[in-house]
Parts: C-alpha cells; structure tokens; sequence
C-alpha cells in the first residue's frame, strides 16, 4: 500500500461547520535542483530580471580563492533554499589554504524578507568540513535541504544534523554510525522524497586530507526517516562481485611518450590497481516517483571506472550499469564503450577531432588501421565511455519518462564530456557531445519533455591530452569546423537538439563599491556558461548564470528575453540557482547571493 505524508495541515472550520484539511505550502525551492527527481522546474512564472533587490557576500574568502587559483574561483556552492518568505542559504568563515580545505569553516543561514530587505535571522555553525585540498579536487559542495519542517545540515563524521526552522537550534544529530570519526565526510547534497526521507551519501578515507595516495575505506548511502530512525548501507556490499575489485587491475590510458594517440591498431593502454568502488563526491540522490534511488559510484584510483547504481527503496540493488561500457561485451576490450565520436570521425557527422594526423587529431595509422580505430577515444583505443571526476557536480536526473541522464566527463572531446541517458532498467539509451559539470534540467510541455543543458565548447586546453606540440590549444585555429563556442542548448528525449542559445558577449565587467560597472572587451569567443543546475519556469524560461557575471532568462526558442549583470567576469564559478514562489530568481556570483525581480 502506498502512503503519502505532508508534512503539516491547516485545520479550516467554516460557518456551516464543515471542516476542511488543507495541506500546508511546501517550500517553493526546498533541495538540489528543486526536487527528488532534479529536473530544475517550478510551476511558476519567473519574474523579469529587472533589478537586484538583495545582495549579500556569503564567502568572504574568494578573493583568496581566486588568488590562489590564476584568478578562478574553484567551488561548488549550495543551491539557495527558498521557503515562503524564508531563505536558506550557506556562509563561509575562516581561513582558504590550496593544500587543506578544511581550514574553512561551513554555516546554514536562515534569512527573511522583512520590509522588501532580506534579513539575517539566525546562522548555524556546522562541524562539517570539506575532504581535499585544491590539488585533489574543486571544493565539495556543503548542501542542506528543507525537509518535515526542518532543515538537515551536513555535519562531521557522516552525521546530519536536524535543525529548528524558527530559530537554527539542533533537534537532533543523526549519525548512522557507532562514532564520530573525522576521516567519514557526507559527500553530497541531501535529498528529500515525496514521504519525507532525507538521502545522502558518506565516504571513508584513510586520510581525509591525502586523498588519492591511500585507497578509500567505504561509503554509504544513508536515508534518514522523518522519525530519525536511519537506515543505511554499503556501496562496497552492494556492490560486491559487480564491480572491479579494489586490487583488481583496471586499464588506464596510453603515456605522453607515445603521443600521438592510439600508438598503435591494437595497442591497449597499462593497467594500475583500480581502487576501492565507492560512492562518487558530490552527487545528490536522485529519487524516481516509484522509489528507486539513483546514484553514482567510481573506482578510487582510476575516474574511468564508474557506475550508475539504481537502489530499491529498501536499500537493496536494483541493477548497476557501467559508464564504460564493460558489460555491453563482457571480456572484449575493443568492443566495449558507448561513444563513437572519436578518432576520424568528421565533424559534419558528429566527430569532435580534426582529422588523423593533424594537430589535435589522432594518430595516422594508414587506411587500413584508419577503418579499425574509426570513433574511438584515443587514449584508451576502445569506444569512448562516461568518467566520474569529483570535480564535477554533476548529478542524476530522472526524467518523466522513466530515464536517467547523468553528465559524465570524456578528455577527448575537448573535455566537454558526454550527457548520457539510460532507461529506467539500466539500458544505454544514447549520449550528447556536453555532459561535464551539469545537472540536466526537464521541461515538461505538449505531452512530451525537453532537457535543457549548458554546452560549453571549451577552448584553451588541447582536444584530447596536454602536451601542446601534440593537442594545440587554440581549437578555432585546428578544428575550424568545432569553434570554441558556448550555448544553453535543449534537447529532445532521443538528445537531438531542439534549439540552442549562444552567448554573444565578448565584455569583461565588474562592479564597483560604489555600483558603477566597468568593462574590457577581452572575450573574443565570449564566456562559458558556469551554471550547474539551472532554473526552468512554467512558460519554459530557462533561467542560468553566465562566467560574463550576467543572469540570462532565455525563451523557448533560444531567443534572449533579458539579462542582468551581478557582480564580476569570473573563471569556474559553479553556481546553482534557484526559483521562489513568488518568481523571484536566486543566483549567485562571486560568492554573493543575488536576489532579482522585476
């Protein structure tokens, strides 16, 4: 039997006596992508992006960040929580060091509209911290999520913490373990589902602060009951016999010294120990309206062994399927994979490279070793498949049909990645040549669905390796037919595009104290788009920050409705945004929460 909870009711007794139950309003905007299924979509209609109406600094450190990095800012930040007239959204204290994440210090901060200003009401000082350091990864996201009430914060050792809306006080702190140990980190964003239940996953280290040097020890995926009471278990047992294992060798990919790539018609990369299978960083849950939770897995050691992992609701394995494609023809290296865009495919047919023997195109092996590597990858010489960075903040998402995308990174098509779409029993359904560091969003329209994403053709990095002499990194000079370019782009349910909008805009601006807006015309090839999860209206507006500094609002169609400019032209700011129900926009830009409305 199928039960439904709300989290509250209004009692209403009218003059005739009769009583009527009606549910209390639910947050507008309460998780990661607005809902359990991550589509980014809210019934309501946005509102015109004609002025700033609040802006508050919530990480003070990114001047630091940027200094450190060449002037990027390299972090994942939350989505703003929107609920009625409240806010919810996090703060950063403390010290930035490349070599710890962890000097820092994380905060949920409730704020609320009070006279037309956005007030702070309280602030809660979490234990959480991040894993890393800059030389292992970005910045983890730290992601709270409203839930029966309350707000669940991430905290140390794998633990949540369950706060008071009203005034931040801890209700309880819900650890699914015997301790508290600080080498277990809650590594995603928390999801909540129709009943209530609050996901999340955790990962043990051997040293939270050397990362990749050791192997993992273990990861869960936790789901919390509105009660408390938890359940929770391994991605290691789950997975068990289903995945390499930790000591098992797994392919790698060729050396710099053979470059260009492949060497050879039949050369196969070295193999390296592939590590400990365990839950990737920074991927939030995702729950399908059946109950099925998906999520994300990958091998320690090696990013090019990943999974995507379907759970029942009671934390038994539904099916997992390999990003690689090694369970498409078990034992055959050359056979396996997905993509076959690579080596010697034209552009004109939905190739990426140059072709063989150019700079950033593949070896020339000849017309007859030419037919046999046609579309591979190169570095592997196998057809290309998804990798899991925990860079990335990508994340599943479930569509209404019943399929999952998720946005996986692939180096040799300019490091664009590849959108992948599997069907709701694990079948590899189809790919589009953008995948990396997006959550997809869905719009719902004319009994059918269109997925919307940021496509970003990068330049300034070679095609497929870092060796310039090999992979230019001017890619309009050797790959004319694939200019650097960067679009919102929205796809059909088989990935074939309905419509794209580029961004034109070639000016670098930045605010000063006093409001004024300066600009250098320094972008010949304009800015990439930085936005992760983006914002979808009920007329389809699509809502998504630019790294020009600007909030764009696009119509169906791929047609430029408006714009409003932020703070600063910023390198690598991942910035979610976020929809209240009254249709102002929450985004967010140099480490400032901007509030637009009309």
């Amino acid at each position: 039997m199928r039960h439904r909870t709300f989290a509250a009711v209004l009692l209403v007794v009218c003059a005739a006596g009769v009583v009527t139950i009606v549910a209390a309003a639910t947050p507008s905007w309460p998780q990661w992508a607005q809902n359990s299924q991550h589509t980014g979509f809210l019934n309501v209609k946005g509102q015109d992006l004609n002025r700033i109406v609040a802006d508050i600094v919530y990480d003070p450190l990114v001047p630091k960040e940027q200094n450190l990095n060449d002037g990027d800012l390299l972090v994942h930040y939350q989505v703003p929580l929107v609920d009625g007239n409240d806010v919810y959204m996090e703060s950063k204290s403390g010290s930035y060091s490349k070599g710890q994440y962890a000097t820092q210090r994380w905060h949920q901060n409730r704020f609320s509209w009070v006279g037309g200003t956005l007030t702070k009401v309280w602030t809660f000082d979490s234990d959480w911290v991040a894993p890393g350091s800059q030389s292992d990864f970005w910045e983890p996201v730290y992601h709270a999520v409203l839930a029966n009430g309350f707000v669940y914060d991430p905290g140390l050792g794998g633990t949540i913490f369950k706060l008071n809306k009203t005034d931040g006080s801890v209700v309880s702190r819900i650890n699914p373990f015997d301790v508290i140990d600080p080498n277990v980190f809650t590594v995603s964003p928390l999801t909540t589902d129709a009943a209530g239940n609050v996901y999340y996953n955790a990962l043990m280290l051997q040293d939270g602060n050397q990362i990749y040097s050791k192997d993992a020890l273990n990861s869960w995926l936790v789901k919390v009951a509105p009660d408390d009471s938890i359940q929770f278990v391994s991605y290691t047992t789950l997975l068990e016999r289903r995945v390499p294992a930790a000591t098992d060798p797994c392919y790698n990919v060729f050396g710099e010294s053979s470059l260009p790539w492949p060497p050879s018609k039949d050369a196969k990369p070295s193999q390296v120990t592939c590590g400990l299978q365990r839950v990737a960083i920074n991927i939030a849950p995702a729950i399908a309206p059946n109950g099925t939770i998906y999520t994300v897995t990958r091998s320690h050691f090696i990013s090019r062994y990943g999974y995507l992992v379907a759970i029942n609701p009671d934390l038994t394995l539904q099916w997992s399927t390999s990003l690689r494609g090694d369970d498409q023809i078990p034992g055959d290296y050359f056979s396996g994979g997905y993509f076959t865009d690579g080596c010697g495919v034209p552009v004109s047919q939905g190739g990426w490279l140059p072709p063989n023997g150019q700079p950033n195109g593949c070896r020339d092996l000849g017309p007859n070793g030419n037919a046999i590597v046609l579309g591979r990858d190169p570095a592997t010489n196998r057809p290309g498949g998804g990798r899991v960075l925990d860079d990335s903040s990508s994340t599943p998402t479930v569509a209404p049909d019943g399929s999952i995308l998720y946005g996986a990174y692939t180096r040799y098509n300019w490091a664009q990645g590849h959108l992948m779409r599997f069907s709701a029993s694990g079948q590899f359904l189809g790919a589009f040549g953008f995948g990396w560091d997006t959550t997809p969003g869905i719009y719902q329209h004319d009994g059918t669905y269109s997925i919307v994403i940021k496509n970003n053709h990068y330049s300034e990095l070679g095609s497929y390796c870092n060796v310039s002499a090999i992979c230019p990194e001017d890619r309009d000079a050797t790959n004319p037919d694939s200019p650097e370019e960067y679009f919102i782009t929205q796809l059909r349910p088989d990935m074939s595009v309905e419509w794209s909008f580029k961004n034109t805009n070639t000016l670098s601006c930045s605010r000063a104290a006093d409001g004024s807006v300066s600009c250098v015309d320094d972008h010949p090839h304009s800015f990439e788009w930085c936005v992760n999860a983006l914002v979808i209206d009920r007329q389809g507006t699509v809502f998504a920050n630019s790294e020009d500094g600007n909030l764009f609002a696009i119509n169906q169609g791929g047609s430029l409705k408006q714009k409003i400019f932020q703070q600063l032209a910023l390198g690598a700011a991942y910035t979610p945004a976020s929809l209240g129900g009254d249709g102002k926009i929450y985004t967010q830009n140099a480490g400032h929460l901007f509030v637009v409305s009309r």
